[in-house]
Parts: structure tokens; C-alpha cells; sequence
């Protein structure tokens, strides 16, 4: 029976929402505190069981390679200190055995994953996207796992949205459905308004089958000009079974602005250090501003 130990973490887009900042920095590199992005979703991977990473990069994206090295004289330094809880943080991204591939031109999601095939090889594998930090009891890419050593068939991780919001996103067309897990009848990139077959977005998880790469190799440009990896999966899944499943946990959308902000929000009321300061000055905060917008006429009887 095959199962999953390698993924693929495509991290090579330009990240043009967070322009200026992203023109030197990766995106994958902004912080939710002080944690890159990026590591949330290592971390994610590890604890699903992968063994082995390829982190697919573009120019300018030397940076991510750097924060999962060793950085000796820093080290040195934080010993010296005594600083011993920042060594620890400090070493733990440099712990994890990542590989990298540049992806050369920017073709797509599709093109990205694509890159990657001769460090998958013949072997069943993982996706996960830098733009969607789950939090779940069991990590969403485990649950998706699971669901393909009983299965042995490609699976996407998918979760409800709104109507507004399937427009984003890639959409499932469901079949039968036993508990969590779908069968699909198609899947279409980025649907029109109000032509979405369902709500069920795919929410940047997947465990593929290497067959997956063949579909690539062939697949023509699509929404946006680029290479869809979901164009791909919509032709796989008419010679091959792939299925959608349901997994449990909150999805953090940081692919863009306002989900960004919210996404540190919610992780920074966690930290018990700075928790009491931060809800103290968000009801200030919230007070001040309803106040101002009131005196223009804004109405927040809605909100209340």
C-alpha cells in the first residue's frame, strides 16, 4: 500500500497584495508574530508525517532558504546571552531537511507543482499552500492522508465559503458523499459569480497520485493566462477518481490583506503575554473609531 511522505510547497508567486513590502521580501516570509508564514505551514507538514520537503521558489526568494539554515553566529550570540528559549526558536526551522527548486518563469500553480516531479518521482505526495494556515486538532494535511491510505486515490481538502467567495477559489462539483469525503463530479477554477456548482472551495491542501504530473505536462493556459493546477485535476479525475474531503479545523486565508490582519489578531490573542494589553486597547480602539464614524453618519447598529 503507497502512502504519503514527500510534499511540495509552492512558494515561488510574486505576492503583489502586500506590494511594497513583498518587492525584497517573500511573501511567504511576513511574519503572524514572530513566526513566518511559511513555518506554519512546515510545521504542518511535519506533523502530518512528511520526511521530505521541496520548497518551490522564484527570484528573490533567497530569504526562505536562509531562515531554514543554520545562522551560527546568531546562535553564538543568543548562547552568550543566556538566551537559550530564542536559541531554541531560533534552531528549530533549521532543523527540518527542505530541498529547493526554482520555478523559472511564472506559469502558475500548476507549472509550480510541475517543477517539482523529478524529486517526487513515482510516489504518491502532498501539496500545501502558503496562503492557508490551518488550525485543527489533527493538521488538516494528516486528515487528508488518511483518507488516501484507505482510498489510494488523489484527494483535495476542501471547506464551505460564501457565495461571494467562490469566485476565488477552485470549486468542487460533489457526487455521492460518504461522511466527509466526496466524489467529484467536476472541478472548475475560479467560477463566474453565481455559477459555482457548490461552496466547496478548495482550500490549499492536496494528496496526488504522480500521475498528476502527466495532466500537468499537457494542460493549456486557463483563468488568469496561467497554468491551473484545478484544470488539471478536473482532467485527471475523468480517467482517475479524485476526491474531495471536508477536513476539520479553521482555515487563516494570509494570501491576503485583511485575512492577514485577522489571522494576527486572533494569534496574538493567544499569547497570554500580550493578550490582557491587546484586548484593553482593541476596545479603546473600537470605541474611538464608531464614535468618529458616527459623527459621518456611518450606522454600526448592524455590528452590535
Amino acid at each position: 500500500m503507497k502512502t504519503v511522505k514527500k510534499a511540495i510547497i509552492p512558494s515561488a508567486g510574486l505576492g503583489t497584495r502586500f506590494l511594497p513590502a513583498t518587492k525584497a521580501m517573500p511573501k511567504e516570509m511576513l511574519p503572524i508574530l514572530e513566526k513566518p508564514t511559511i513555518q506554519y505551514i512546515v510545521e504542518e507538514a511535519i506533523a502530518s508525517g512528511i520526511e521530505d520537503i521541496i520548497i518551490v521558489t522564484g527570484k528573490g526568494k533567497r530569504a526562505i532558504e536562509d531562515h531554514f539554515d543554520r545562522n551560527f553566529e546568531l546562535e553564538e550570540t543568543l548562547i552568550k546571552r543566556g538566551k537559550l528559549g530564542l536559541l531554541e526558536k531560533v534552531r528549530q526551522p533549521s532543523e527540518v531537511e527542505i530541498h529547493y527548486i526554482r520555478q523559472k518563469e511564472p506559469k502558475g500553480l500548476g507549472h509550480a507543482v510541475w517543477c517539482a516531479r523529478k524529486f517526487i518521482g513515482n510516489e504518491p505526495f502532498a501539496v500545501l499552500l502558503g496562503d492557508d494556515i490551518v488550525r485543527s486538532d489533527q493538521p488538516a494535511l494528516k486528515q487528508l492522508i488518511e483518507q488516501f491510505d484507505v482510498t489510494q486515490s488523489s484527494i483535495v481538502g476542501v471547506q464551505m465559503v460564501e457565495d461571494y467567495d467562490t469566485q476565488r477559489y477552485g470549486i468542487v462539483d460533489p457526487g455521492l458523499k460518504e461522511g466527509k469525503l466526496y466524489q467529484v463530479n467536476n472541478f472548475v477554477e475560479k467560477p463566474k459569480l453565481g455559477t459555482a456548482p457548490s461552496n466547496l472551495a478548495i482550500m490549499g491542501r492536496y494528496v496526488f497520485n504522480p500521475e498528476i504530473f502527466d495532466f500537468i505536462a499537457s494542460q493549456d493556459t486557463g483563468a488568469d493566462g496561467e497554468i491551473q493546477l484545478t484544470d488539471a485535476i478536473q482532467r485527471m479525475n475523468q480517467v482517475q477518481s479524485v476526491y474531495a474531503f471536508d477536513f476539520s479545523g479553521r482555515r487563516y486565508d494570509v494570501g491576503e490583506r485583511l485575512g492577514f490582519v485577522k489571522t494576527t489578531i486572533d494569534f496574538a490573542l493567544e499569547d497570554q503575554l500580550i493578550r490582557e494589553e491587546l484586548l484593553n486597547y482593541l476596545v479603546r480602539k473600537i470605541e474611538e473609531v464608531k464614535l468618529a464614524d458616527k459623527s459621518l453618519g456611518y450606522n454600526y447598529q448592524k455590528m452590535e
